[in-house]
């Protein structure tokens, strides 16, 4: 078990907490950065989605699991930063520009949503933000002039300048620096003023309003940073897939983006990168095992909406605090064998928000 004897203040912002956390996090980068390299191209493009699923994941992550926002219509965020990549750089804007643009238009879209959903909370916010998400899927349906309407519209390689980068391994490179950076941006606000308001958001708004957090701006402040990531990732997964259509950013997408925060793990940085594994992985681990089941549940239509619903419902009844909740208690019990206790984790019943009992 691991003693951290803390002398100064400093040490409890500070990314790493000990040497330990420096070696493992270091051990993964160095794999990240050699996987094009020992991996196969097809797992390293499956690689290279849970890198841009992580970035989306981390946006959502702050708004729903740091601010205790409830947004239904996230995935249409993605879009917007899809769409405003595609029609960019498909007009000549080099690849770096045209990802900031698509970023800053997707946290103008957030700010537009968060303005209004001031008034709202709980469930009638994610009406708001699900209303939302269905306008600007029929808007991306509608505009036909710029976004090619259903029949969808290509997307060019990435370019900077002159150069262009058409290789698998290239833009994994990119979608890892880009991973790299955001983590550590969203780490670094997490511990200043901004990301504890947040979270004192989270707790309790009313706790919070009578420290003299002002509300408003930072629930706007949250709808645009979470929106801006998601766009950064839609910028993303726009080139990777090179193809954009509406029905890409449906309802159905939106469910699978809160379905990575929540099984992932809500409240937590590392919640977004495994639960973007997760929905990943889940995909591929139902179609190992088809050929293993009876025709009638192998073959049947909508197994994996079945297997998803039924993992959720688990999650939630058996682990709320999602697979990194679930590594910290083996982290733990390796830790503390043989002392360790059964409830040590045990739920208590405590109400989060001090205004519920009004």
């Amino acid at each position: 078990m691991r003693f951290i004897f803390k002398t100064s203040y400093d040490q409890d912002i500070r990314l790493a907490k000990h040497g330990g956390q420096v070696f493992w996090y270091g051990l993964l980068l160095l794999m990240l950065l050699a996987a094009p390299w020992l991996v196969p191209e097809y797992w390293l493009a499956q690689l290279t989605f849970v890198l841009i699923y992580g970035v989306i994941g981390l946006g959502l992550m702050l708004l729903a699991g740091y601010t205790g926002q409830f947004s239904m219509g996230h995935a249409a965020f993605v879009g917007v930063g899809a769409y405003a990549q595609a029609v960019l750089t498909n007009h000549g804007m080099p690849f770096p520009l045209a990802m900031i643009m698509s970023a800053a238009l997707a946290a103008a879209a957030g700010i537009v949503v968060g303005l209004p959903a001031l008034r709202v909370k709980g469930i009638y916010l994610g009406i708001a933000t699900l209303a939302f998400g269905f306008i600007v899927e029929e808007v991306f349906a509608r505009w036909e002039s710029l976004t090619g309407g259903n029949a969808g519209m290509h997307v060019k390689a990435p370019a900077i300048f002159s150069w262009k980068i058409e290789s698998s391994e290239g833009f994994y490179f990119i979608c890892l620096v880009t991973a790299v950076l955001v983590t550590l941006g969203v780490l670094n606000l997490l511990r200043s003023a901004t990301g504890r308001a947040f979270v004192a958001i989270r707790d309790s708004e009313v706790s919070a309003q009578s420290m003299g957090i002002q509300l408003a701006r930072y629930k706007t402040l949250s709808f645009a940073l979470s929106a801006a990531l998601a766009g950064l990732g839609g910028a993303l997964y726009a080139h990777k897939l090179r193809f954009l259509s509406p029905d890409q950013f449906s309802i159905l997408q939106s469910i699978d983006l809160l379905l990575l925060v929540v099984i992932g793990g809500l409240g937590s940085v590392h919640g977004a990168f495994l639960g973007a594994i997760f929905l990943i992985a889940m995909p591929q681990l139902i179609a190992m095992t088809k050929d293993y089941l009876p025709d009638a549940i192998g073959q049947a239509p909508g197994l994996q909406t079945v297997v998803y619903g039924a993992v959720l419902i688990a999650f939630v009844l058996f682990e709320p605090l999602g697979l990194y909740g679930r590594w910290l208690k083996i982290r733990t019990w390796l830790q503390l064998f043989p002392f360790y206790r059964k409830d040590m984790f045990k739920r208590q019943k405590t109400f989060q928000k001090s205004d519920r009992l009004k």
